[in-house]
């Protein structure tokens, strides 16, 4: 396996991570940008909104089952 191949595995790991807990990232997204504009006094709220909104954009959206725990059927 050549490096390249383990940098993308390791990618889509992270991915799959990202995707299973798009929840918790987006509150941790939320939660340091009250942070920050909290700390600067609310100076700089519409930059921050705007960072908040760019961050959650990145974040691959929720997957509700994988192979292992799969999700709820219909």
């Amino acid at each position: 396996m050549s490096f390249a191949d383990t940098l993308k595995g390791l990618v889509g790991k992270g991915k799959d991570a990202a995707a299973k807990n798009a929840d918790k990232i987006n509150d941790a997204i939320d939660k340091g940008g009250d942070f920050i504009d909290q700390k600067t006094q609310g100076k700089y709220s519409d930059k921050i909104a705007k960072g908040k909104e760019a961050a959650k954009k990145v974040v691959p959206p929720d997957q509700p089952g994988t192979p292992e725990q799969p999700g709820p059927q219909g």
